[in-house]
């Protein structure tokens, strides 16, 4: 009876460790550049404040998205979001603008637009990279 609970015990051990050697390579993965499923993270951001009450910005995002997801913008952040909504350009269904913000889309669903009350516009135009 006893060799058998030793045998049990010893093999319990080894599935743990298999799991923490497991859990270890997963995380080192992430930390060399992965990102998790559903996350994005910005890799380039140029802003060109040359122009007086004017500022033009470009970013580059990195996403790691779900099936049938794809890089947009979410609260003025980059997210993933349902690919049928950046497929029919309807930029606004992925709620791009920040809190109190109004959502219009420009009039060739280029991109779009984000009003605040006191007046201040932000205009997005959505550049493919291939």
């Amino acid at each position: 009876m006893q060799s058998g609970v030793k045998t049990l015990s010893a093999g319990g051990g080894a599935s743990l460790c298999c799991l923490l050697l497991l859990w270890l390579i997963y995380s080192h993965l992430l930390r060399e550049g992965q990102l998790a499923v559903g996350t994005c993270e910005i890799v380039m951001l140029n802003r060109d404040s040359s122009v007086p009450r004017r500022t033009i910005a470009r970013q580059t995002a990195r996403c790691a998205c779900r099936r049938g997801q794809i890089a947009g913008t979410t609260r003025a952040r980059p997210a993933c979001v349902e690919a049928r909504i950046v497929r029919s350009r309807q930029w606004c269904e992925m709620a791009p603008c920040l809190e109190g913000e109004v959502c219009s889309l420009l009039f060739n669903r280029s991109g779009w637009t984000c009003t605040r009350g006191s007046g201040r516009i932000k205009t997005v135009t959505v550049i493919y990279n291939t």
